[in-house]
């Protein structure tokens, strides 16, 4: 009895290996393509609206370091 539990066990361990799988809804780095800066949608997204939040990070913070 105590030989079957360590072989059921394994048994469980490797199909579930096996039967895993990638979601496909997922981006892959074999699908990933590089930011195309060409694109007004990219540059906005990527670019403008980090900058504009860093931007104001700092006014918020100046404010309220002088109240």
């Amino acid at each position: 009895m105590s030989c079957t539990k360590p072989i059921v066990f394994f048994f469980l361990l490797s199909n579930s290996i096996v039967a895993a799988q990638i979601p496909k809804e997922v981006p892959h780095p074999d699908t990933n393509a590089p930011i195309d800066l060409t694109n007004p949608a990219d540059v906005i997204i990527y670019i403008i609206i980090p900058l504009v939040f860093v931007g104001l990070y700092f006014v918020w913070r100046r404010r309220k370091n002088r109240k």
